[in-house]
This record gives structure tokens, C-alpha cells and sequence, in this order.
């Protein structure tokens, strides 16, 4: 009797302990991971990449849930190719660029990380964060949820690599020194070119006249004309993004505002110029023709090509500065 009370007591007792270790893991298990724990784990995934790819948990573990005494850089993107976005590979070149550069910086700390969120591998996240367009690029504090400031406007400013650090040092007062791969592409066309009219001139050694061809320097003062006042140093100088997404998904060519503009808008206003500097060389000669027909003829395409150009290009600017009341032919 003794015996079988000594054996009841021990398996009441397992029994409790049993339960007991259950609960505490299950509280373990629904409270996460303490903050030490993060920021190690945060640490250890940083030292094998600079820029720290998430899922849907990853994210609601290290970005989203408390406690949490570091801030985090995401980038929400779709680097599919069946997503058809057109900018989201050159944006996630350039946020790796300014990953790598913070990580082997001197101001590299466990107070920041830079992370990544796919569509693919985290819808979810899009979900919860309501968004319906890529890439996004926003700022989550050590404490509180994100304001309107902590998301980048890169419709306004861009998203290059020196840009994403400014952003970074305005919401965080970590600065990051950029340094970006070293790229020979440049230097090497420049030397290609150079050994191609080298060599051509060597050609034509004997044969130089076309230097003092005033037709052909000035196509090339006309065609550096142009590339100036369709803004491509503007487009060296920011780095903006070759188009991009509107609100209801479909794709924007023109900036929507006179502060920015994008790569394919450049080429647009380029053409745009070029064929009404057509209109008027065609309106010009007309006047020079000895053939009264041909003349006429050159003239009214002159004169087609000069008004229907130009009010596209009014109308451009139109869209561009809001509240502009003139318009010519197009709306």
C-alpha cells in the first residue's frame, strides 16, 4: 500500500513538472525572442550579408514586434521578372550599395540594419503594411510605428545610393559614407572612343577637310544643345529612376512634378525639341527654294511639325507645374 501511494506521488509529480515546463515553453515560444537574443541573431546574419533578406516571420520577429532597440532600413520590392517592375533591380543595386558601404564603415553598430522584403516572400507584409506598388523604402524606429516622414519619397527625390543615405541620416543621425564598386565601363568606352577617331583621323590623314565642315560641328553643337535642356547632367547628377509606377499600377513616364523628373522623360523632351527644330529648318529653307511647290511643301511640314511638337511640349510642362493656364492645341 505503502508502495503504490510512493508510485502515485512520483507520477503526480512528473505529471506537474511535465505541465509545468510545457506552459513555460509555450509562454516562451508566444513571447518571441528577448531582445538579446535579436540583436545577436541580427548580428550573426549580418556578418555573412550586409543586407538582410526577410520573409513575412523575419519581418513581424525582428522588424515588427517589441521589444526592439535598433533601427531597421526595409526595402519592399518584387525582383521577379513575372512582377514587371521595370526599377526594382536598379534600386536593390543601389540600397545593397549603401548596405555594404554602412557595414564595413566605422560607424557600423547593432542600432542599424538594413533589410529586404520580396513580394514573392512576403506578401503578407505588403498586406499589413497596406502597400500596392514597389519598391518602397521605409524606416521602422526602435520604438513606436513608423510616421509619414520615415518613408521615402522616391518619386520626388530618387533612389540613388547617396540619396538612401541622406534619408538614412535624416531618420537615424547615422552617416554613411558611400563607396561604390569601382566601375571601368566609363574608361573603357572613353578609350575605345578616342582609339576609333584616332584611328580615323590616321585614315583620313591626307584627307581633313570634313574638320572645317560647319554642317557637321554644328549637328554636334545642336545635339549637345539638346542633351543639356533635356536635363541628362540633371539625371547624372540625382541618379533618377528610368520611370515609375503610378498610384492605380499602371507606368508613368513623365515626373508629375517640376522637382524631379525621370530618365525616360529626358529622351522624350530630347525628341520633342528635335523635331521642332526640324519644323523650323524646314520653314526656313522653304523660303530658299527655287521650286515654288517644294517650297510650299516644306513649309506647311515646317509649320505641322512646329505647332503639333510644341504643344506636346506645353503640354508636358502643363503637367509638370500645376496651374499653368496656357495651353496650344493639346491639354
Amino acid at each position: 500500500m505503502n508502495t503504490l501511494l510512493k508510485y502515485s506521488v512520483l507520477l503526480l509529480t512528473l505529471c506537474g513538472g511535465f505541465l509545468i515546463l510545457s506552459a513555460f515553453a509555450q509562454a516562451k515560444a508566444k513571447s518571441g525572442l528577448s531582445l538579446s537574443e535579436k540583436v545577436q541573431s541580427l548580428l550573426d546574419m549580418n556578418a555573412k550579408k550586409a543586407l538582410l533578406r526577410f520573409n513575412g516571420q523575419k519581418f513581424r520577429e525582428y522588424v515588427k514586434n517589441s521589444p526592439r532597440n535598433y533601427s531597421v532600413i526595409v526595402m519592399l520590392t518584387a525582383l521577379a521578372p513575372a512582377r514587371q517592375c521595370q526599377i526594382c533591380r536598379h534600386a536593390h543595386d543601389e540600397f545593397n550599395i549603401v548596405a555594404q558601404s554602412y557595414r564595413y564603415s566605422p560607424a557600423y553598430s547593432n542600432k542599424l540594419f538594413f533589410a529586404m522584403v520580396d513580394f514573392d516572400e512576403g506578401s503578407d507584409v505588403f498586406q499589413m503594411l497596406r502597400l500596392n506598388m514597389a519598391p518602397v523604402f521605409m524606416h521602422f524606429p526602435p520604438k513606436g510605428k513608423p510616421k509619414s516622414a520615415d518613408s521615402m519619397d522616391i518619386h520626388r527625390i530618387g533612389f540613388a545610393a547617396d540619396v538612401i543615405a541622406r534619408f538614412v541620416a535624416e531618420r537615424t543621425d547615422i552617416q554613411i559614407r558611400v563607396f561604390r564598386p569601382p566601375n571601368y565601363s566609363g574608361a573603357v568606352a572613353l578609350i575605345t572612343l578616342v582609339a576609333l577617331v584616332g584611328g580615323f583621323l590616321y585614315m583620313r590623314r591626307n584627307n581633313l577637310e570634313f574638320l572645317y565642315n560647319k554642317n557637321i560641328w554644328g549637328a554636334l553643337a545642336v545635339f549637345f544643345c539638346f542633351a543639356m535642356i533635356s536635363g541628362q547632367m540633371w539625371n547624372h547628377i540625382r541618379g533618377p529612376p528610368l520611370v515609375h509606377r503610378t498610384q492605380n499600377g499602371g507606368v508613368a513616364y513623365i515626373h508629375g512634378s517640376s522637382q524631379g523628373q525621370l530618365v525616360v522623360e529626358t529622351y522624350i523632351i530630347m525628341g520633342l525639341n528635335a523635331l521642332i527644330f526640324l519644323g523650323m529648318i524646314l520653314l526656313t529653307e522653304s523660303g530658299n527654294q527655287t521650286d515654288q511647290r517644294k517650297g510650299r511643301i516644306m513649309g506647311i511640314i515646317g509649320l505641322a511639325l512646329l505647332a503639333i511638337f510644341f504643344s506636346f511640349l506645353l503640354s508636358v510642362f502643363r503637367s509638370k507645374a500645376q496651374g499653368y493656364p496656357y495651353s496650344f492645341l493639346f491639354k
